[in-house]
């Protein structure tokens, strides 16, 4: 598992939002300016955000985004599971797959499915407020 730039800068722009929890609302450009991130590029992923109700936007003057929760209720997980295609470690494992014909034989699946349950309740251990605590 590799995750994407989109991922990582999810994380990060949810971090700058939860960072600044006394401002009603955050400006897209104040958020790319200070992750360095372009202004498209950066939409491209808030979009996902809003549209999941991890954000909450408003448009015009004064408006910007916001976190819709505490953020002690945002799992790692869940921020990266909706800008990751996967988080499993092999894609014959993913949800969706077709079957790998070598399943019923295969000595190696039983550990990388032990390897995504462990990566995801890792993730999924984790908030953005353990990581505002960092």
């Amino acid at each position: 598992m590799i995750v994407s730039t989109r991922g990582r800068y999810a994380l990060r722009v949810m971090i700058d939002i939860a960072e600044h929890p006394n401002e009603p609302y955050i400006p897209l450009k104040s958020i790319a300016a200070r992750q360095g991130i372009s202004e498209k590029y950066l939409e491209s992923i808030l979009k996902i955000l809003v549209q999941e109700h991890l954000l909450e936007g408003m448009r015009g003057k004064g408006g910007g985004y916001r976190l819709t929760m505490s953020p002690s209720e945002y799992t790692i997980g869940r921020i990266l599971r909706l800008t990751e295609t996967s988080l499993e470690p092999v894609g014959c494992i993913e949800s969706g797959s077709t079957s790998c014909p070598k399943a019923s034989e295969c000595r190696t699946i039983g550990m990388w499915m032990k390897l995504g349950e462990i990566v995801n309740d890792y993730l999924d251990s984790i908030t953005l407020a353990d990581l505002l605590a960092q």
